[in-house]
């Protein structure tokens, strides 16, 4: 092997290092379950594999040309691609009513992707994906919390079944504390001795939520429990 490949393999892995590193001390300073080391890990590994195919001729001893098969560089990134699906996956978690881990895992995705530019020595895209994931990851989180939007949660209130809250009430109170019905469902449960109400409220202001609880808490009105789960 050469000095000038071993120096071309060198800043191959070491962009990948770098780039990796870049993203997951962003999802490390956000406290997620893939931080620094993970995404350090998935780019450089996938920056190795792409070197298996970028130096076929130093690895198997002769010109690719006259070997008796040659792999193709995209069959390797798409078998990369592939297996870091499954690595996404493992981040992605159901918590109640609501999905977590869907940012991690595509961030997951798109360091390995970053990994194979620097397998092949493709530096610039290097370069812009890595500072365009980083913004997304970083200033977008901020632009979603600046931009107005609705807040969904899974509401749950169940009655002893002879002390039930009339249906039209309920929604008045609901939305006196600034929140509108999305559906509404309706359920007897403890074998009969309960009556509950299940719904999908939204609101544009988070902060009504506290109120509506501060609500339910103060009611005398047979609430045996309810449940406000994000959505």
């Amino acid at each position: 092997m050469t000095d000038t490949v071993e120096y071309k393999i060198l800043m191959h892995l070491l962009a990948a290092l770098v780039a990796g590193g870049l993203i997951g001390l962003e999802r490390s300073y956000q406290g997620r379950p893939a931080g620094f080391r993970t995404h350090v890990l998935v780019c450089v590994s996938a920056s190795m594999l792409m070197l298996v195919t970028l130096y076929q001729s130093v690895w198997y001893g002769m010109s690719v040309a006259h070997a008796p098969s040659s792999t193709d560089p995209t069959r390797m990134a798409q078998g990369i691609m592939t297996g870091i699906g499954f690595l996404g996956a493992g981040v992605i978690m159901k918590d109640g009513f609501s999905v977590r881990g869907l940012t991690t895992a595509a961030s997951i995705w798109i360091t390995a992707a970053i990994g194979i530019l620097a397998g092949i020595g493709f530096y610039f895209p290097v370069i812009v994906a890595t500072v365009l994931t980083v913004s997304a990851l970083s200033f977008f989180r901020w632009l979603e919390g600046v931009l107005p939007s609705y807040y969904y949660a899974h509401h749950v209130v169940r009655f002893q079944r002879g002390d039930v809250l009339a249906e039209d009430p309920l929604r008045q109170l609901i939305e006196e504390h600034g929140f509108s019905i999305a559906n509404m469902s309706y359920g007897m449960q403890d074998g009969g001795r309960t009556f509950e109400y299940r719904m999908v409220i939204r609101s544009r202001d988070r902060a009504n939520v506290s109120q509506l609880v501060d609500s339910w808490r103060s009611m005398k009105h047979g609430v045996i429990e309810f449940r406000i789960d994000p959505a």
